[in-house]
């Protein structure tokens, strides 16, 4: 084991105390510093509650508006105005008015606040401390030994009265507080003051000069309202006659009366003559195929004209055609009787050339009516389609103009319509500019206040004093944490996993030489029982292998391992035979404690061979004492010597307990030595002095060399003081009386 994995082990039983918050421990250490941390709070809340005393109470008056989001009007023109007055947009504008600058600097004039002392910076007194006076006025380069360009400036010039009019509108803004109340129309109007009358005055000067600014504000866009409706007006009424001219002149110049009714005769007409040509275009087609069977039969004689269903339709046709259908056939029949000369034959023959001669000239008679019905069906078409497009050309005529008549009139009825418009504007402008009222009212009007809003004594005092009772908490706390020392027990054991052999109390009042002997004197019953408590704890633990020698060793000097070596061997003597020896040989105090002769020899002259052995030990009340005799200069050299270790053994068989009192571990390395030849090593630690860190690295070193340390002695512990912090050492103090014989 080695002083690393001291250290390691400590560590890791810190992290695990780390993980857990010990409350007792917290409410101990807090409970030990209680009168501090009670008098740093009293103290801060006295100077806190001077401080207090000497800030200028601040009064508030408060004025109550209640603004409509629609304010009554005799007519409703809000659409001259732009201004709807609905919603939470409107509610916020009329509260960024209130804490407009125009608004201030008109309350500012009206109460002529410039030249009120609370507001003048001209008639304001100076601070006690003016610390912010003091850093500006601060100038590095008057401490210089010459004169630079710019210390040849001039001097500031007062303040303008623009500057100071500027100045209190800018505290007149900052002093005011608008303050809605919540799910209603009303607003508080609140401003801040030492001066609690004028405050009333001021709130009250707000809520009226708002009032009026709304009023004026409203009067000025009426009026702006009218003279931009009288100019808009003249416009209007000008484009309105030259409207009405342009469709006049059009009338005129169109010559229309009745557009109405010429459209409607000239439509009728023109739906007549489209029946007539589609009957003409019929009658043409008709025509046209009658005529295009005549002319293609043309080619073959009238024989085939005469087959034309057109020409054969014919009444003479068809009779004539029958006649010769008669006569053919008795030509037919006589000629099988007859010959061609014979009368009846000629008679028949002449009968049929005759019915013939009449058939091809009505023929020619039919198709030439068929040839003209052709041509005057065609011309009758023609005629009327002419017609038809002239009655349609017409009529796109008419429409061109009943469209431009029709435009001009819109146009005409909508400069009508919008100079109506404003004019009835105009007049409901002019009817309604004196009956404007105020979208704001006062509920309340601010009254003097009697009590200051602030400063609230009470509660800085008691927010001092909190605060002061967190701060003096939390240095305790903090000085606790710095504080790295053995303040218990516990202590000893969780950072250097050694069991506690005992504690000692402090011994005040009282010189070292008897507190060397205080067991023996049995002066004090408390501090004998606790070095029996100790005796008790080494006998009990070499019960099997009893600690011949004994090294008793500290961090550093000053931590009473001389007091408790000389009492323990005091204690160890009267059941034993024990030598006390003093091998601090570098600030041997044995010698002193036990007024010995100056110049007795010691354990440095019985080691070197300069003495012998006899005169080297005295005894002293039942135990003999080595002093450390000639200071050697080489004391080391000499501890580690083989005469030392044959010297040791000698001893070890005349006594039965060897106690030998060794110099600190991080003073010089007398101890590590001195532990190789001891069975048991005991550590004194001071309590709250040892420094933990120092006190590990000094068992670290010893337990390296694997020196058999055995317990730690917790001296100089206040007992009564550790009571009162909340430690307690039952089991290794007598807290009951037991040593005084005291009963219960």
């Amino acid at each position: 084991m080695d002083n690393t994995l001291i250290k390691e082990r400590a560590l890791l039983q810190d992290s695990g105390s780390d993980d857990e918050i010990d409350l007792l421990q917290l409410w101990n250490t807090l409970w030990r510093r209680k009168w501090s941390i009670i008098s740093l709070t009293l103290v801060v809340m006295m100077l806190a509650a001077l401080v207090v005393l000497t800030i200028t109470p601040i009064y508030r008056a408060a004025s109550t508006l209640l603004i409509e989001q629609k304010a009554a009007k005799v007519v409703s023109i809000e659409q001259v105005y732009g201004l709807d007055g609905s919603g939470n947009e409107y509610l916020q504008t009329q509260f960024e008015l209130l804490k407009s600058r125009g608004l201030a600097e008109r309350v500012v004039s009206e109460l002529n606040l410039t030249t009120h002392p609370e507001f003048d910076p001209r008639q304001q007194p100076e601070p006690l401390l003016d610390i912010a006076g003091l850093l500006r006025g601060f100038n590095l380069q008057s401490l210089l030994p010459f004169t630079l360009p710019g210390d040849l400036a001039e001097e500031p010039l007062p303040p303008t009265e623009a500057e100071i009019h500027d100045a209190v509108v800018r505290s007149f803004i900052e002093r005011t507080t608008i303050s809605p109340v919540g799910k209603t129309q009303l607003v508080k109007v609140e401003f801040e003051m030492a001066d609690a009358r004028t405050a009333a005055l001021v709130a009250n000067a707000l809520a009226n000069s708002f009032i009026e600014s709304q009023l004026e504000a409203r009067l000025d866009m009426t009026q702006t309202a009218t003279n931009w409706m009288n100019d808009r007006l003249s416009g209007l009424k000008g484009k309105l006659q030259e409207s009405e001219s342009r469709l006049q002149e059009f009338r005129d110049r169109e010559n229309l009366v009745d557009i109405q009714g010429v459209t409607t005769s000239a439509a009728g007409e023109l739906s007549q003559t489209g029946d007539r040509l589609i009957d003409a275009r019929r009658e043409r087609a008709e025509a046209q195929s009658q005529y295009r069977q005549v002319t293609s039969m043309k080619s073959g004689g009238w024989e085939r004209m005469a087959s034309v269903p057109a020409v054969l339709s014919n009444l003479l046709v068809q009779q004539f055609k029958s006649e010769q259908a008669k006569t053919r056939s008795k030509v037919e029949e006589l000629s099988r009787r007859y010959g061609p000369k014979h009368p009846k034959m000629q008679a028949a023959r002449s009968d049929f050339d005759a019915a013939t001669a009449s058939l091809k000239t009505q023929v020619d008679q039919v198709v030439a009516g068929i040839e003209r019905e052709y041509q005057l069906a065609v011309a009758n078409e023609g005629s009327l389609q002419s017609s038809f497009e002239r009655n349609k050309n017409e009529i796109q005529d008419i429409t061109r103009k009943e469209f431009k008549l029709r435009e001009l009139q819109r146009e005409v009825d909508g400069n009508r319509s919008l100079y109506d418009t404003f004019m009835t504007r105009l007049k409901e402008t002019s009817a309604t500019s004196d009956l404007e009222a105020a979208n704001a009212r006062i509920v309340d009007r601010a009254v003097v206040p009697d009590a200051p809003i602030k400063p609230k004594k009470s509660l800085i005092v008691a927010l001092a004093g909190l605060l002061a009772l967190f701060a003096g908490i939390g240095i305790t706390l903090l000085l606790e944490a710095l504080n790295n020392t053995f303040k218990s027990t516990d202590d000893v054991e969780g950072k250097l996993n050694l069991p506690v052999l005992g504690i000692l109390p402090v011994i005040r009042g009282k010189e070292r030489k008897t507190i060397a002997r205080l067991f023996n004197l049995d002066q004090d019953k408390s501090f004998s029982e606790s070095i029996r408590t100790i005796r008790t704890g080494i006998v009990l633990s070499g019960l099997d292998n009893p600690h011949k020698v004994m090294v008793v060793t500290s961090s550093v000097p000053g931590e009473g391992k001389s007091s408790v070596s000389s009492n323990l061997a005091f204690a160890l003597g009267q059941m034993e035979k024990v030598l006390l020896i003093d091998a601090d040989m570098r600030r041997p105090s044995i010698a002193k404690n036990f007024e010995l002769p100056v110049g007795t020899p010691g354990l440095a002259n019985l080691v070197a061979g300069t003495a012998k052995l006899e005169e080297c030990i005295s005894s002293h009340d039942g135990i003999d004492v080595m002093g450390a005799g000639t200071v050697p200069p080489n004391p080391l050299e000499l501890l580690s010597s083989p005469r030392f270790a044959k010297v040791l053994e000698y001893l070890k068989d005349k006594y039965e307990r060897i106690i030998i009192d060794s110099a600190p571990t991080q003073a010089v390395s007398d101890a590590m030595v001195l532990s190789t030849h001891a069975d048991a090593v005991i550590y004194v630690i001071k309590s709250e002095d040892t420094s933990i860190p120092l006190a590990q690295k000094g068992v670290g070193q010893l337990l390296q060399n694997r020196a058999p340390v055995k317990g730690v002695i917790l001296n100089q512990v206040d007992v009564k003081k550790a009571q009162k912090y909340g430690y307690n050492y039952g089991g290794y103090y007598d807290y009951y009386g037991y040593s005084k014989g005291e009963k219960a």
